[in-house]
């Protein structure tokens, strides 16, 4: 972002400080041109006075520290130094100070949308894509860490089980640190699914094992419907039905069989055979 201003004062020096301190920058951070040297008029008439241009050229790591500066007065935090890391493409603005804890909330998610924020604000300029990194407490490092022994731990339980774990929404950030500690894995491997900013990562083995149903021995649920296999032989125990008899002596004759001798009501007075006519 660039800021310039022109200024005038009886001399150089005095225009420069004048357009300083209407910028609210300190002298060394602009750039000065002159425009006009004061010069004086005959008898002192009519004179000149200096005339110069003063540039301000705000870098996007200053940007997002007003930004961030601000935020955090706002909320409170008074007394909090902001260290900033500054590279060729991105810069890491470290918070250092007390009650920071606010700042990081519930798995970093505060931290992470003051992040984004400052960003936007410091990419809202000319040029290219300027990365800003906000960091409290070491926390990103201590993230960092925690995803990739989780990613590796259940890595090997997929390549273990051939079973796919989903894990919960996360930033692009913390997809890629995932992705590039499940590629540490032989065996394993890992993609994303769903749509911003309910993306997740799905981590899975490279060789899943089929699904089964049910024991072997008694087939599948459809074979079961169909009377694919063999039931259970009848074996004799404790609360059968054959436990329930009363035990039979060993000497006991066997009670004969019952024989029917009277015929059925409806036979009675029937011929024994019926009338057969023979015509000649």
């Amino acid at each position: 972002m660039v800021r310039e201003i022109e200024m005038t004062g009886r001399t150089v020096e005095e225009a420069v400080n004048l357009a300083c301190e209407s910028l609210g920058v300190e002298r060394d951070a602009v750039e000065i041109e002159i425009i006009d040297l004061p010069k004086k008029g005959f008898f002192g008439l009519k004179n000149t006075p200096a005339k110069v241009k003063v540039t301000y050229r705000t870098s996007k790591a200053q940007l997002a520290v007003d930004y961030v500066t601000e935020v955090l007065h706002n909320m409170g935090l008074e007394n909090v130094e902001i260290q900033v890391k500054e590279e060729e493409d991105n810069a890491t603005l470290v918070l250092e100070g007390e009650g920071l804890g606010i700042i990081i909330g519930r798995r970093g998610e505060t931290l992470d949308a003051l992040q984004y924020l400052a960003g936007l604000v410091a990419n809202r300029g000319e040029g290219g894509y300027f990365r800003i990194t906000l960091d409290s407490g070491n926390y990103r490092e201590k993230r960092e860490k925690t995803l990739e022994h989780l990613a590796v731990k259940i890595a090997n339980t997929a390549v273990r089980t051939g079973r796919s774990t989903t894990l919960e929404p996360m930033n692009p950030y913390e997809r890629r640190i995932i992705h590039s500690a499940v590629q540490q894995v032989e065996g394993a491997t890992s993609s994303s699914i769903g749509e911003e900013p309910n993306r997740r990562v799905v981590i899975s083995s490279k060789n899943p094992r089929p699904a089964r149903y049910g024991n072997r021995d008694r087939g599948s649920r459809g074979d079961r419907n169909r009377g694919g296999y063999n039931k259970r032989p009848y074996k004799e125990g404790r609360g059968s039905r054959r436990d329930n008899r009363p035990p039979r002596e060993d000497n006991a004759p066997s009670e004969p069989a019952k024989i029917r001798s009277t015929p059925p009501t409806e036979a009675e007075g029937a011929p024994l055979f019926g009338k057969i006519n023979l015509d000649d």
